[in-house]
């Protein structure tokens, strides 16, 4: 059998078993639609928010984030993994405690105001649509490469899927489907992972074997890498980095925008109590700890076998001659071949001598030893998105994991995106038309306008995903920093604070959601429009040297400041908001998630 025949065996066994449960567990209700009638067991969920939350950002982004960059990189995976253990602590059982289906919903509620209630659902969709344009092109570098096809083509696919099983399951079905998910997922990483580790290292636990020896050499693993690498003008794979304001703050804009992701927030709705909340917060970082304990091993691991395909003589100590002796392009992998088909691997011969150089061209402490070479730049560009999906291929892994990890891929992508779908219809339909527009309006009416405006919300994703402003875990860190710079600052202080109303809430979140897009803006583009970008988008046109994808955790901090002050100098909210804040932060117990 075929690579692509078991590719699509895999593939679409997964897509028939996410319809058919979309289809088994039907939303019947607007219960149904938006919290899965709120009887969701905590291991059900956890496992179901492990899914929603890791994304294609973190099962095809991340690792190829840490092996391109190292230990620079590194934050993606703190920033993740504090920001929820910030949600999980800070604000899932309260906002459980409350009862409601959105964050809106809390936000309009809490702070008294039909005001703050709309800048909640304009920040909800904002934040939401560029997380999800990130999961669209995650699932087209997926779907282009195992199914053979364009990316464009592939991201159209990943939209029909997504509309099928989301539009008519609502979060009933997307619970049920994303324990699926979650598990061809979490299976799909570490397979292939426990091979790779095997075969570098001879240790069969992937987190175990990056600190293991290099079977072919016997040194460290990580100490052969950055020897390969520096060898080819990289930076050490496992050096420090000089701007250590930007990393500190990007870690912290990624937990804050962990913490305020309103598709992750609303899954903890979803269960009968306040603890079950806890509970399944608890299972949920066990299950995302599976993944993340191994993605440092699966980037590092993908680093190196690359370097070594380019470089055959580089698993020897003697670097300076293997360097002179790349492959030639005619005889470049089978796997180098097939990724080449979608675009996501490019070659330039650019000295015409018939041989792949693959070195840093930036570094100009390494530029004489090029020219000595006779290099003229870096001959082979890979998207650091295909690094996990090709990995088993580089690594000569047989078919099926291959398949298995095609399937992982795309779930991935999908499980998230219909996470994130569905937080936006439920803005759009219950916190904006039911609430804000049509109080009268009937269930069947609202749940037939979550279905449109899902269904809008699909192909906005789409069209933004075929033009997206970087690669996925680039674009989703810009979506929570948007979310952690708007939505978190309003939702802690909602909960701990009795003195915070509803002025200084909408103060605060006009302040952290627009200085974050002008920021951003100014560097991506307009709406991430290409061209046009006020400033280049290079370190030394950033403010005090700020990464427009850590910005998110300064507007946070902006956001705080302003709804502090702003409350201070203003009239404190009305008696029964404090009880109610006051309830919420003890709380007793809560009833299911209802509409107010």
């Amino acid at each position: 059998m075929s690579q692509y025949a078991i590719n699509l065996l895999f593939v679409g066994a997964s897509f028939v078993l996410y319809i058919g449960i979309a289809i088994w567990a039907r939303a019947g209700s607007a219960k149904d639609f938006y919290v899965a009638g709120g009887g969701v067991h905590p291991i059900t969920n956890g496992m179901a928010t492990a899914a929603d939350w890791m994304s294609a950002a973190s099962f095809i982004s991340m690792a190829g984030l840490l092996a391109s960059g190292g230990y620079a990189n590194s934050s993606f995976l703190m920033g993740w993994t504090g920001g929820y253990v910030l949600l999980a602590m800070l604000l899932a059982p309260y906002l459980r405690k409350f009862g409601k289906f959105t964050v809106p919903d809390f936000i309009g509620d809490r702070y008294y105001s039909r005001t703050a209630r709309l800048l909640a659902v304009i920040c909800l969709i904002i934040a939401s649509v560029t997380y999800v344009i990130g999961q669209m092109t995650g699932a087209g570098v997926a779907f282009s490469r195992f199914l053979e096809v364009s990316n464009t083509w592939g991201i159209w696919i990943a939209a029909l899927i997504v509309f099928l099983y989301a539009v008519f399951g609502g979060m009933k079905g997307i619970t049920y489907t994303q324990v699926a998910q979650y598990v061809v997922l979490i299976v799909a990483y570490t397979i292939p992972a426990v091979f790779i580790s095997l075969e570098l290292t001879g240790n069969p636990i992937p987190g175990l074997g990056l600190f293991s020896d290099y079977t072919e050499s016997g040194v460290p693993l990580l100490t052969k890498l950055d020897e390969v690498i520096v060898a080819l003008g990289f930076q050490d794979y496992t050096e420090d980095i000089d701007n250590k304001l930007n990393m500190v703050l990007f870690t912290l804009s990624l937990m804050v925008g962990t913490a305020g992701l309103p598709h992750v927030i609303i899954r903890f709705f979803t269960v009968p109590k306040v603890a079950d909340a806890r509970w399944s917060a608890g299972w949920a970082l066990v299950f995302i700890a599976l993944l993340y304990l191994t993605a440092p091993a699966v980037g590092a691991m993908a680093r190196l076998n690359l370097m070594t395909t380019v470089y055959p003589e580089m698993v020897s100590d003697n670097y300076e001659q293997a360097a002179l002796d790349p492959i030639l392009y005619e005889d470049r992998p089978e796997w180098i071949k097939t990724w080449e088909e979608t675009g996501l691997i490019t070659f330039d011969d650019k000295n015409d001598d018939g041989r792949i150089q693959v070195y840093n061209d930036t570094n100009e402490e390494y530029a004489p030893i090029a020219a000595e070479r006779g290099w003229k730049g870096n001959e082979l560009d890979v998207n650091n998105d295909i690094l996990v999906l090709a990995n088993p291929e580089i690594a000569n892994l047989p078919p099926w994991v291959i398949g298995l990890i095609a399937a992982g891929g795309i779930a991935a992508a999908l499980s998230t995106a219909a996470g994130l779908l569905l937080a936006i219809s439920s803005a759009i339909s219950h916190d904006l038309i039911k609430t804000m527009i049509n109080p009268g309006i009937s269930e069947k009416s609202e749940m037939l306008t979550a279905r449109i405006s899902m269904g809008g919300s699909i192909l906005l994703a789409t069209y933004l995903g075929l033009n997206p402003p970087g690669f996925a875990a680039q674009t989703v860190a810009l979506a929570f920093g948007i979310a952690g710079a708007s939505l978190f600052p309003v939702l802690m202080m909602g909960i701990f604070s009795k003195r915070m109303n509803n002025v200084g809430a909408v103060a605060g979140m006009l302040t952290g959601l627009c200085a974050t897009l002008l920021y951003i803006f100014t560097y991506l583009g307009w709406f991430f429009i290409p061209g046009t970008n006020m400033l280049p988008n290079t370190p030394d046109n950033w403010m005090f040297g700020i990464s427009p994808l850590s910005f998110g955790a300064v507007g946070a901090m902006l956001n705080f400041i302003v709804a502090f002050l702003v409350s201070r100098v203003t009239a404190a909210p009305p008696q029964h908001i404090q009880d109610l804040v006051e309830s919420v932060r003890y709380p007793k117990g809560a009833g299911p998630s209802n509409v107010h």
